[in-house]
C-alpha cells in the first residue's frame, strides 16, 4: 500500500518515516505530492532492493528465457519430485 503525503508534511516527517515503515509494514511507500500531484516516492530500503533486483532479472534476456521455459515445463508437468532434485544436487 502506498500512502500519500504533501511535500510540506514530508519535510517535517522525513526522519520519522523509517519508524513508520517498521510500525506499518503494509505501508510500503510514501508518494510525496506537490499541489496534489505525485513528484517523489520514498520507500523502504528492502522494497527498493527488491525493485532493483526485479529490474535486473527482467533486463537479463537469458535469465528471462530460462524463466519462461521453466514456467512452460512446470505447466506441462515436466518437473521432477523435490526429493529427486535434492539427491541430484547432493543434498
Amino acid at each position: 500500500m502506498t500512502r500519500t503525503m504533501p511535500i510540506i508534511e514530508a519535510r517535517k516527517r522525513l526522519t520519522s518515516l523509517p519508524e513508520q515503515f517498521e510500525k506499518e509494514p503494509h505501508t510500503q511507500a510514501v508518494a510525496i505530492t506537490r499541489r496534489g500531484k505525485p513528484v517523489l516516492a520514498v520507500l523502504s530500503w528492502e522494497l527498493y532492493e527488491s525493485i532493483v533486483e526485479t529490474m535486473e532479472i527482467l533486463g537479463d534476456e537469458e535469465l528471462m528465457a530460462a524463466l519462461r521455459q521453466g514456467i512452460r515445463e512446470a505447466e506441462e508437468g515436466k518437473g521432477i519430485p523435490w526429493e529427486q532434485a535434492k539427491k541430484e544436487l547432493g543434498w
